[in-house]
């Protein structure tokens, strides 16, 4: 027989890949987002990985553009998604017609982006998604609802440390206008937005230097960027209204929309008026909103998002406005991961029961199983002929919680012996006594929180 090449094992740079009981944490963390988002009323959607170029880059440029991932097939130019708001766009201008507004959705899945990658930031990312896209209007409720989903969001993850930063890109808009630089607003907001990362300091230096603004202009942006340590951001913005009708309506929207998430649960120790929230992408054109962990302030925003007025401009004439947020699903697990604050007492196990035959005759713990299963349970039958030994380290390398014996005595009587692995205590009864006793101990576990502990 030839010698066959042997290709080294080897997962591309920048791909996540877990080994499976650190899949379960996340999938379980997947799994509570998509219960706080469907509480609210959003439903699902799944749009295709791939999609024509064409599409994609209908709304991309600059790094975006660089970052997206090309293919051909053929002579078809395909593109993988590097955001789900795109083919969001793309999707509600196709089915216009058969969709129901306000569209309330949400979208939990992978994109892709040939960046750098780095510990946390990947090529292959997740992303959970949520966006209320309306027909020619689209009421400010939906803007407070928003911060709601992501306070409760977190709040189910286990999360007690974060704070929702809110702003309104008309107050920045509206205060360039009365500066005289309107033109330049955009790259202001994108030094603006760095302010938490670089500090005021080296945002005056960049204000004065890169951007060259005259030193009174840079002191009257860096101030306005300040504005939410002067004690209640709004009336400190409140004191600079009345030069711009631009600057004054965003000031009124943001009032409405603070006091109706409020209305809706979001208690003020979780958010917080800061108009240094600009947010880099230019689509947005109201609210805005960054969500930080409070005790991680270095990592940055894990979910962000806002109001654009026009969602599908480049897919139809159709006006769509919309509001929506992203959390980042990779980069916020492995900061958990990272920083220890997953509980440790969550489920990471395949199955919660192990039945382990000690005869050769495998029928009564293939039953056994299936009633069980019946019952609720997720259990799994060790079939290969090991000693006893090997068959209890197995269950313990998965963390299975409990282990069955079902050997001749057990058959013989009609009851199951029962190991917890936790405490080492066995327990023989009856198989149906057995299993709702199992049910119970594993019930409270699987209810836990991802964070806590």
């Amino acid at each position: 027989m030839p010698n066959i090449q042997k290709v080294k094992p080897r997962t591309l740079s920048g791909f996540m890949e877990l080994p499976p009981e650190k899949q379960i944490v996340f999938d379980l963390m997947t799994s509570r987002v998509r219960e706080s988002f469907e509480s609210f009323g959003f439903a699902p959607l799944d749009t295709p990985v791939i999609e024509s170029a064409e599409v994609l880059l209908a709304k991309a440029g600059g790094e975006t553009e660089k970052q997206i991932y090309r293919l051909t097939k053929g002579e078809r130019d395909l593109a993988l998604r590097f955001d789900l708001t795109v083919p969001l766009a793309k999707y509600a201008a196709a089915n216009y017609g058969s969709l129901a507004f306000p569209f309330r959705r949400y979208q939990i899945g992978k994109v892709y982006r040939g960046e750098r990658s780095q510990r946390g930031r990947y090529r292959e990312l997740y992303q959970a998604d949520i966006d209320v896209v309306g027909d020619g209007a689209l009421g400010l409720f939906s803007d407070a609802e928003i911060p709601a989903v992501i306070y409760r969001t977190f709040r189910a993850l286990g999360l007690g440390g974060f704070a929702i930063r809110i702003s309104n890109r008309k107050i920045l808009t509206g205060f360039f206008e009365t500066l005289g630089l309107t033109e330049r607003s955009g790259d202001i907001m994108r030094a603006v937005d760095k302010l938490d990362k670089i500090g005021a300091g080296k945002l005056r230096e960049l204000l004065l230097s890169e951007l060259s603004l005259p030193a009174p202009d840079a002191e009257a942006v860096l101030s306005l960027a300040l504005a939410s340590g002067e004690g209640d951001a709004l009336d400190a913005l409140e004191s600079r209204a009345g030069r711009s009708e631009t600057f004054d309506r965003g000031l009124r929207e943001l009032r409405e929309v603070t006091r109706l998430m409020e209305e809706l649960g979001v208690p003020k120790t979780h958010y917080k008026v800061d108009p240094a929230v600009a947010r880099g992408l230019d689509y947005y054109t109201g609210t805005v909103y960054e969500t930080i962990l409070t005790e991680h302030p270095d990592v940055g925003s894990v979910c962000s998002g806002g109001r654009y007025d026009d969602l599908a401009g480049h897919y139809t004439d159709k006006k769509l406005p919309g509001v929506g947020m992203s959390i980042g699903l990779t980069r916020l697990f492995f900061i958990l991961d990272d920083t220890g604050l997953f509980d440790p007492r969550l489920m990471t196990a395949p199955c919660d029961a192990i039945i382990i035959p000690m005869t050769g005759d495998l029928s009564h713990a293939a039953r056994l199983a299936s009633s069980m299963r019946a019952a609720g349970l997720r259990v799994s039958v060790y079939s290969e002929d090991k000693k006893p030994g090997q068959k209890l380290a197995y269950a313990d390398k998965l963390g299975v919680p409990f282990a069955v014996f079902l050997g001749e005595d057990e058959i013989k009587s009609g009851r199951i012996t029962v190991k917890n692995m936790d405490t080492g205590e066995q327990t023989t009864a009856s198989p149906g006594m057995l299993t709702e006793g199992i049910k119970e101990k594993t019930a409270e576990r699987k209810r836990l929180a991802p964070v806590g502990g």
